[in-house]
């Protein structure tokens, strides 16, 4: 491990100069005494004080440098057992701090200063600034940045999330914001963009693809190790966090986006450009603009696709939380069109429900509509089910309502009229009852109960009662005792009172 080149330096003077001990340099600097060894060792100069003692290791550096130079990355462990066969018995440890003096250190590398024409090229890359609650959910704060790599013209936007359709609406927010396109969008190794990557072989993602083409521009991916082809966009993210970021409050993610917004209109844009220290990125930003690629005429659909599979409830659950559905499509496979706004929930190319999407987490998000017509439809069914049952019953019922439907009568009032009246009398009277009804052409509940009093009439029979009645009217005829009024003279009476003389 390096250490800073003035640690290096007070080691040097301590142990040369004012004669230190090794142990006493450790102790003073707080580094291992091997650190101090190794700095020692790489200076060249003849160690103070006595001789230096003969290593066990000695005889094998020849070997052992010879070994590195032909294979530099060859653990000590492996040089170690090579070692042992030629007649090594010294300690692993001192083995290893030897050969960490003699391994060859990799040259130190130059890079160029990379220079890009105007409009010519652009970086992206997401940033982590933390978290935010958000009801019963803990969502990422995450940055969307994009820099125009001449200008330096940066484009700031923060998403609760780093999927596709916020990858997408950040560039096209970029876009809009810049005025046009640069030819050229540098990428990492993002998720969002590359989903796999073997040396120089890459395979972007089919919907980034496609994204870039209806744009016209080229995605194109960093190289490994080279972190000097997207340092804009590195550099605009620790600006952001120092100069944006840091202590900065605000109500929600509209408000901090909007800030962000203003802070990129305005201090980030007046700062000097690196390209040109007499320019401002305003400035060089203004030069750039009209060299971008322009917009296409249509939008691009960036919505988020997913199938989902709706249960025996009329939700269907996308990102934590459900969504409600017509109580018609239960126990479907429908598909989830999202974005950063809206949640759309379509079956081919039939939108069923659109929401404004929740970043909570476990919540309902329902449609009044929905739950209206699944209320209704409950009602129906019971209605049905009385309907059938009489039906059933008695088959003739089924003309009866035929007929009370032609002339418009509600059929829900004579289906709860009939079941009344079902339960005062048994099937083969009803069935009798409604065939005189059907005979007369009255469907209505009061000719069949009219021919049911008339068959008793007949019968000898007393009219048909109900069996039960309702709890209001059977506390009518509830007998009530009245309390003697002559009590109440007592109330007036005082107990000390002597009775008055005859």
């Amino acid at each position: 491990m390096s250490i800073p080149p003035e640690l290096e330096a007070q080691i040097l003077r301590y142990y040369h100069v004012e004669k230190w001990r090794i142990n006493t340099i450790a102790q003073q600097l707080r580094v291992h005494h091997s650190t101090v060894q190794r700095v020692l060792a790489q200076a060249g100069l003849p160690r103070l004080g006595a001789p230096a003692r003969v290593s066990a290791v000695d005889p094998y550096v020849v070997f052992i440098r010879d070994t590195l130079e032909r294979f530099p990355t060859l653990t000590a462990s492996r040089l170690y057992a090579m070692v042992r066969e030629r007649g090594y018995r010294g300690s692993t440890s001192h083995f290893r701090h030897r050969v960490a003096l003699l391994r060859p250190r990799p040259a130190a590398e130059a890079y160029l200063r990379l220079r890009s024409l105007p409009a010519e090229q652009a970086q992206v890359d997401w940033a982590h600034f933390g978290h935010l609650r958000i009801g019963r959910a803990r969502r990422a704060l995450m940055g969307f940045v994009m820099v125009l790599s001449y200008s330096r013209a940066m484009y700031l936007r923060f998403f609760l999330d780093a999927r596709m359709a916020s990858f997408l609406e950040g560039h096209i927010g970029a876009f809009s914001a810049f005025g046009g396109v640069a030819r050229v969008l540098l990428y990492d190794n993002l998720k969002s963009a590359v989903l796999e990557r073997h040396a120089d072989a890459i395979r972007f993602h089919p919907r980034l693809l496609a994204f870039a083409g209806h744009y016209r521009y080229e995605p194109r991916p960093v190289a490994p190790a080279r972190g000097n082809q997207k340092g804009r966009v590195e550099r605009a993210i620790g600006y952001a966090r120092e100069a944006f970021f840091a202590a900065r409050s605000f109500i929600d993610l509209a408000d901090l986006n909007a800030q962000a917004q203003a802070w990129c209109a305005g201090a980030a844009a007046e700062r000097a450009c690196p390209e040109d220290s007499t320019l401002s990125v305003a400035a060089a930003f203004a030069q750039e603009q009209p060299l971008l690629l322009p917009l296409p005429a249509d939008a691009f659909d960036r919505h988020e696709r997913l199938e989902v599979r709706v249960g025996k409830t009329p939700y269907a659950r996308f990102d934590l939380n459900d969504y409600s559905v017509p109580h018609t499509h239960v126990r479907r496979t429908l598909s989830v069109l999202a974005d950063t706004e809206r949640v759309r929930i379509v079956e081919g190319v039939t939108v069923l429900a659109e929401h404004v999407r929740s970043y909570d987490r476990g919540a309902q998000i329902e449609d009044p509509a929905h739950l209206q017509a699944l209320i209704e439809h409950k009602r129906a069914a019971r209605q049905h089910r009385v309907t059938d049952e009489l039906i059933r019953a008695v088959p003739p019922i089924q003309e009866l309502l035929v007929r009370a439907a032609a002339r418009g009568y509600n059929l829900g009032s004579i289906v709860a009229a009939l079941q009344r009246v079902r339960q005062r009398c048994t099937v083969t009277e009803l069935h009798a009852a409604v065939g005189e009804a059907l005979e007369r052409d009255v469907p209505h509940p009061n000719a069949v109960r009219l021919a049911l009093e008339r068959q008793r009439e007949q019968r000898g029979q007393p009219p048909a009662t109900v069996v039960s009645l309702p709890e209001h009217v059977q506390r009518r005829d509830v007998l009530v005792t009245p309390h003697p009024l002559d009590t109440y003279d007592q109330l007036t009476e005082h107990p000390d009172d002597d009775p008055q003389p005859d």
